[in-house]
């Protein structure tokens, strides 16, 4: 990248890592165990185990390569992190990364005797990918806003970091029943709190005159075959038994939760199955025996030192407003809480960022953010935060140069894709491909300035599980196969009216779209959306008017939208359209064969 309108030199001042999460020693351990397993001394469910203990998942259909997944705590990066992880990605994976829907980093197709070279080279900037898979608590959330939302009550940061502290190699988070997910956000808006195992939202309460930090606590909610939206503990949870609860909830679950079917030994089936009431009073009368017997031993380090911002000084010989700006600012930028700085989002294509890219946002981060870090955000994406308002132009004309200035984050256009048939056993469809031919098609027509779609999300998953979190978009898809006579097709069911905020409900089933149509079927709805809209009606709530069954003039429901629909969606036959049964970034024919999940130890 041509730094000639940036600064020469690198910041002096640049904040360094707070917390290692890093065992160097695990690296050795993982090449160990690689060692014994090639020579048959460890079998194959055992080193499984292990293996996705410490962050590395099988690739699709071989033993051989693995995806590792970085675990990045509250999404917070620095910029010599994002220079290893480059570097990383060019010497032993594919040249890129990929940002997770839940702030990891990812490198696919890693070679097994290679993991522990990366592990180790992770552990030279202070980053693990322990616990970032199998039966543990994943990587702890928290929303990219945090700390510079004007909505917020306060900064859920530090408590989500303390939190990731405290849990990390902690032994009652080892051998769960299934994997566990914790989220922070910052507010009703920007979050997910209502579908993760436990989500939180910083809440205040009066307390003998004095306002007293707290939370909003969710449980039991979660995405995939069978989902749910979680369920409020209590009115107000205070901070000093955050930790006290969070505890608590492991315990239950670690105790009571169902080990002999995988299918069904989440959490929420836990709650679905013995009634959210008793869960409810098992976790409070858990909570008191922890706060009895722990709380002389056990405390939350939750680090409050106010943030200490640079100085960020940028020579500037850039026109003010380069070309494409005014259309990136509109959708890619939003004010800070904070006079004179603001947050920008960079649109990736599910989730995808070469190391070359990676390299430059180093630099950025560098330049132009004042906390001098970025943080990976919830929808595949990246966040600038503390960006001054008259650099905005400088740092877009950066993002320009290696290609990461697209417009659309914060609208329809950004569409999440999850990884798909490009190495995930249990996907039935490229989901990831499709994901980014419609962003394309999306920008392509310009639809990010539409401000009746901006508040709509599109989400693909390429199976039932939900790892593309479909069943909380406007527009959700998820893959399976289609037949017609002897030949198969990819094929997605389409649900509609999904969402994740303070009203969250999961989308509904609308009915089955071919792979190769499901670009028509979104703009046929965009289409039949603006013909019978009210005035001031965006997309979203126009779905929910409909779902709900007060549509009209034409289309009054679910049902309507299906049978305007079901022309677009017929089968042709092979020799009519050869191309239909092919999926996206695919050559040959469709097939649905699977191998065995990944998501569980």
């Amino acid at each position: 990248m041509s730094k000639t309108s940036l600064s020469q030199s690198k910041p002096d001042n640049l904040p360094k890592p707070k917390i290692n999460w890093a065992k160097v020693e695990e690296a050795e351990r993982f090449a160990e165990m690689v060692k014994l397993f090639r020579q048959g001394k460890i079998n194959r469910d055992d080193f499984r185990r292990f293996r996705l203990q410490n962050g590395a998942y099988g690739s699709r259909m071989t033993d051989d390569y693995s995806m590792i997944r970085i675990k990045i705590p509250a999404g917070e990066v620095y910029p010599e992190q994002l220079e290893k992880i480059a570097e990383l990605s060019e010497s032993f994976s594919i040249g890129n990364a990929h940002v997770s829907t839940r702030q990891n980093f990812q490198l696919h197709w890693v070679a097994l005797e290679d993991v522990s070279e990366v592990m180790r080279g992770l552990s030279e900037v202070g980053l693990t990918s322990r616990e970032a898979c199998g039966n543990s608590i994943r990587n702890v959330m928290c929303s990219p806003l945090a700390g510079i939302c004007p909505d917020e009550i306060f900064d859920p940061t530090p408590y989500a970091i303390a939190t990731a502290r405290f849990l990390l190699r902690n032994p009652m988070n080892q051998s769960l029943p299934r994997k566990f997910k914790i989220n922070f956000t910052c507010c009703e808006k920007h979050g997910m709190a209502r579908i993760a195992d436990i989500g939180l939202i910083p809440y205040k309460v009066e307390v003998n005159g004095k306002l007293q930090n707290g939370f909003k606590i969710f449980l039991g909610g979660g995405l995939g075959a069978q989902s749910f939206v979680a369920h409020q503990l209590e009115e107000f949870t205070p901070e000093e038994d955050l930790l006290y609860t969070i505890i608590s909830v492991v315990r239950v679950y670690d105790r009571m939760g169902n080990r002999e079917n995988m299918a069904r030994n989440r959490m929420r089936y836990l709650v679905n199955e013995i009634g959210w009431e008793k869960f409810q009073n098992i976790v409070l009368k858990e909570r008191a025996v922890v706060r009895a017997t722990q709380s002389v031993v056990i405390k939350l380090e939750v680090d409050k030192t106010p943030e200490v911002l640079r100085k960020v000084s940028i020579s500037s010989e850039l026109p003010s407003h380069p070309q494409g700006f005014s259309r990136w600012i509109k959708s890619n930028v939003m004010k800070q809480k904070q006079p004179g700085y603001s947050v920008a989002f960079l649109t990736l294509e599910s989730g995808d960022v070469t190391a070359n890219q990676l390299r430059v946002i180093a630099d950025l981060a560098r330049d132009f953010s004042a906390e001098g870090r970025i943080r990976n955000g919830f929808a595949q994406d990246i966040v600038f935060r503390w960006v001054r308002d008259e650099d905005l132009p400088k740092l877009y004309a950066g993002l320009l140069e290696v290609g990461l200035a697209n417009p659309g984050s914060l609208t329809m256009a950004s569409v999440i894709g999850c990884s798909g048939t490009t190495s995930c056993n249990l996907a039935l469809t490229n989901s990831h491909r499709l994901a980014k031919e419609v962003q394309r098609k999306f920008l392509e027509l310009k639809l990010d300035e539409d401000d009746d779609l901006r508040s709509s999300t599109i989400k693909i998953s390429g199976c039932p599980n939900s790892c593309g979190q479909h069943e909380i978009a406007t527009i959700g898809f998820y893959g399976g196969g289609g037949r017609l006579g002897k030949d198969m097709y990819p094929l997605y069911t389409m649900q509609l009216g999904g969402r994740a905020d303070e009203k969250a409900m999961l989308g509904l089933t609308c009915m089955k779209v071919p792979a190769k149509r499901v670009m028509p079927t979104i703009l046929k709805i965009v289409e039949i959306f603006k013909s019978e809209k009210r005035d001031g009606e965006t997309l979203d709530s126009w779905v929910h008017r409909v779902i709900d069954g007060n549509g009209g003039p034409n289309v009054k429901s679910l049902n309507d939208i299906k049978e305007s629909l079901k022309s677009a969606v017929v089968a042709p036959t092979i020799d009519q359209d050869k191309d239909f049964y092919v999926d996206y970034g695919n050559d040959g024919s469709y097939h649905a064969r699977t191998g065995r999940g990944e998501c569980a130890a």
